[in-house]
């Protein structure tokens, strides 16, 4: 009798558990939730935070993770490089709230992370309709997802708030 092949679960899928595993402990201990998105579409988690009261926080924080067995960095480097579907980031820079690309390296248990919008706004020769199927973005390894990290994603969140609250103002 034949055998019929099982669909398997790759290190592929084990390592994107754990990038979510990752980012998600130092929510938590932060006192915040994440939540993951049944249809990924560019788009993995989006966390949400909360005041001293328990209440939830306006906004949300979307994440885009990525993983990988493979990080090579050298001793001294202060940037690697990762490459993003020119379509993600076409969504990425659409959205109000920040996008935070997290890249997972599975043999060190470390993520690190890039606010997408800034880090595009900061390049100024950059354009999106000339650009390839693919853009190389550079992440510093000092940001390193940990609770201080979480805790910052909160305040870029909260200064796009503010910023739309005194539009708002203005044109009352």
């Amino acid at each position: 009798m034949k055998s019929v092949t099982r669909k398997r679960r790759t290190r592929e899928h084990v390592i994107a558990d754990l990038s979510v595993n990752h980012v998600e402990r130092h929510a938590l201990l932060c006192g915040y939730t994440l939540e993951r998105f049944r249809h990924d579409y560019g788009m993995d988690l989006a966390l949400f935070t909360y005041n001293s009261e328990g209440e939830v926080d306006d906004g949300s924080i979307l994440l885009q993770m990525k993983a990988s067995d493979g990080l090579r960095l050298r001793r001294g480097q202060s940037l690697f490089s990762v490459r993003v579907d020119r379509r993600d980031l076409v969504h990425w820079l659409a959205q109000a709230m920040p996008v935070i690309l997290v890249v997972y390296d599975a043999r060190k248990d470390v993520a690190y992370w890039l606010y997408v919008q800034s880090y595009f706004q900061k390049r100024e020769r950059f354009n999106l309709f000339t650009a390839g199927k693919s853009v190389t973005v550079h992440l510093p390894v000092a940001n390193v997802v940990n609770a201080v990290a979480i805790r910052r994603f909160a305040g870029f969140r909260d200064r796009i708030l503010e910023q739309t609250s005194e539009v708002i103002h203005e044109e009352e």
